[in-house]
């Protein structure tokens, strides 16, 4: 494998360190040295691997078959749970990750609207769909002006039609951003949006541009798209629901499959119509071997039943109980630093300048330099962050696993900045 894994993200130097399995909020690997996770698999495992009921659900069907050419009720159970969490989803279709949700749902409001464009946000992460994934690690000499920014390719080799297809706006820049959407208007099948975009800094949306993007889409036609793939995990309600978004289309991912590899598309039952192929063959075709696949199914009702409100209570509390002990840390230490996220999700900056935008991320420089180096001390210490900063708590932490992260975070901070 190239690098020794694959997947980009877990790359380590100067070798791989590779897991063999987890307890509770912890990770073991091979040599048996063991980690607080505090990324769970990229924001996936909200219930850590403790969760009886997920395997208890995997074990069953694992009994009673791996996966059919047939649909399966588990399928239609989940599709309930999850259109009662989220009002603007009234039917939803499966894939396999987001990446995957992204697209269809890219490719449905095209066919729903006739049109071939769709606008994101600079420096959004929407997976690694070519068209998606532009601008995602824009830089200074290729990112353009603030008021046009330019579709930069992720991928080395990506066909300049793609990018022409892509319309990048400024993430929580209203004024700005309200004007290309206007301008572009007439081609727009959609907008792709996160509100708290992870490579972007984990800054939350701010409600008046939010509210432009659903006022203007509506005014020209297109879609809102609303990324929770990693996002649903901040709430009963997803995090349209803390926000207050009313979407046409939602892709989820993440946490909806207990573990398991999943994606789903899902909104307004009008635009949905479009994999409808009960009148013959639908406007978006769309299969996929694993698609609903049943194992995922059923551990995905196992994760959202112990989903609870209170679970929500309690992964709010860790996040509070983080903040309160990094900012401690900081002041302690005498460096500049800051905590950006909501819920469960967290993200540290060593930088204490104004967070709003990927371009006010990106100018922390050397401070992303040095939250990798941090990202590294942990790990050598016991905690497992993202190399970005970004943790992700779940419901089998306590309030003395994250004052552990928090006394760990302590003593690592300083070698950062060795």
């Amino acid at each position: 494998m190239p690098g020794g894994n694959t997947r980009h993200t877990v790359y380590r130097q100067p070798h791989q360190v590779y897991a063999a399995r987890g307890e509770g909020c912890r990770i073991i690997d091979i040599d048996g040295n063991m980690r607080i996770d505090a990324v769970g698999n990229f924001t996936a495992l909200i219930h850590g691997y403790g969760s009886e009921r997920i395997r208890e659900a995997a074990r069953r069907q694992l009994e009673a078959g791996l996966c059919f050419g047939m649909p399966t009720e588990g399928e239609v159970i989940l599709s309930e749970m999850l259109c009662d969490r989220l009002p603007s989803v009234e039917m939803l279709r499966y894939c396999n990750s987001g990446t995957e949700a992204v697209m269809n749902a890219i490719k449905v409001a095209r066919a729903f609207t006739g049109r071939p464009k769709f606008a994101k946000c600079e420096g959004a992460y929407h997976g690694t769909y070519d068209p998606a994934e532009t601008s995602q690690e824009a830089r200074p000499d290729t990112w353009g002006e603030v008021d046009n920014p330019v579709s930069v390719p992720t991928a080395r080799g990506t066909p300049q039609g793609v990018l022409d297809d892509v319309v990048v706006i400024p993430f929580n820049n209203t004024p700005v951003a309200e004007a290309i959407l206007r301008a572009k208007g007439n081609s727009l099948a959609a907008v792709l949006v996160d509100v708290m975009p992870n490579r972007a800094g984990l800054v939350p949306a701010r409600p008046e541009f939010l509210a432009m993007l659903r006022r203007v889409t509506r005014e020209i036609g297109a879609l809102l798209i609303l990324d929770e793939v990693i996002t649903f995990r901040l709430g009963y309600h997803g995090a349209q629901g803390r926000f207050g978004v009313d979407p046409d289309l939602t892709t989820l991912g993440k946490v909806i499959g207990g573990g398991f590899p999943v994606g789903a598309v899902g909104g307004r039952r009008d635009v949905m119509a479009v994999f409808d192929p009960t009148a013959g063959a639908p406007a978006v075709p769309h299969g996929g071997t694993f698609s609903a696949n049943p194992m995922t199914m059923m551990a995905g009702i196992a994760a959202l039943e112990d989903l609870t409100p209170e679970a929500f209570q309690h992964l709010d509390r860790l996040g509070a109980l983080f903040d309160q002990g990094i900012a401690a840390c900081f002041a302690r230490h005498g460096i500049p630093g800051q905590v950006t996220g909501l819920g469960s999700l967290r993200r540290v900056h060593l930088s204490d300048a104004p967070l709003s935008d990927f371009r006010s991320t990106f100018a922390a420089g050397d401070g992303a330099k040095r939250v990798a180096a941090l990202a590294r001390a942990l790990f050598e210490a016991g905690v497992l962050i993202a190399a970005n900063g970004l943790m992700a708590f779940s419901t089998a932490m306590t309030a003395e696993d994250i004052q552990e992260i928090v006394d760990t975070f302590d003593r690592a901070l300083p070698r950062a900045f060795a």
